[in-house]
């Protein structure tokens, strides 16, 4: 099946940043340029999905998500897909496999901030995930000691890869993965819907 994805090629790295994205903000572009260059990244997308499942209530709807997102980004190298909704995949695990089936050759790094870490064993398939692709790890406020402490981190703690070697990330097999510490910034897309930033849209 083809799919309508950004540019690629056998033998790029590209780092997949998925997520509701509602809104799209700056903290997302500051990890993505982050993550491109602590983790010798070719490329990075923006994976905008339908739905959190682990999230009671609906984002805004996708056009405007993904609208926003393009009108955000300002890096040559960071696109935004709605692979997800076009694909018909639900949890990360399914995107993977649908990703690398539609881009054979390249190799996909998984991408999270530290708060995803530490609830990464609640996920659907995670173990298969993190047996699929490297997994980058950004460090958010507040949730560096209770990532390091998480299951994932401590069954998987055999693939992790020391701060010096995280820019070789996306040149290894899986299991692997790496914890970087950023200059953080304290933003997030709920901050954002509590304080008015995206009110227009109507609540589900």
């Amino acid at each position: 099946m083809t799919y309508a994805l950004p540019p690629s090629h056998p033998g790029q790295v590209i780092g997949l940043l998925g997520g509701s994205f509602d809104p799209p903000h700056v903290g997302h572009l500051h990890i993505s340029r982050e993550a491109l260059k602590r983790f010798g990244l070719d490329r990075l997308w923006w994976l905008v999905s339908p739905g959190n499942p682990l999230k009671a209530r609906g984002p805004a709807p996708l056009e405007r998500r993904m609208k926003a997102a393009r009108d955000l980004v300002d890096h040559p190298r960071i696109d935004v897909t709605d692979f997800e909704a076009e694909a018909g995949t639900r949890y990360t695990a399914e995107t993977l496999r649908a990703l690398i089936r539609a881009r054979p050759g390249v190799r996909f790094v998984w991408l999270m901030g530290a708060d995803n870490l530490a609830q990464f064993h609640l996920w659907q398939d995670w173990r298969k995930i993190m047996n699929t692709v490297p997994v980058g790890v950004l460090a958010r406020p507040g949730q560096r000691i209770s990532a390091r402490m998480s299951p994932a981190a401590r069954i998987f703690d055999h693939a992790r890869l020391g701060a010096h070697q995280c820019h070789r990330l996306g040149r290894m097999d899986a299991p692997a993965w790496c914890f970087v510490n950023v200059p953080m910034m304290a933003i997030s897309s709920t901050r954002l819907r509590q304080n008015g930033a995206w009110s227009d849209v109507p609540q589900k």
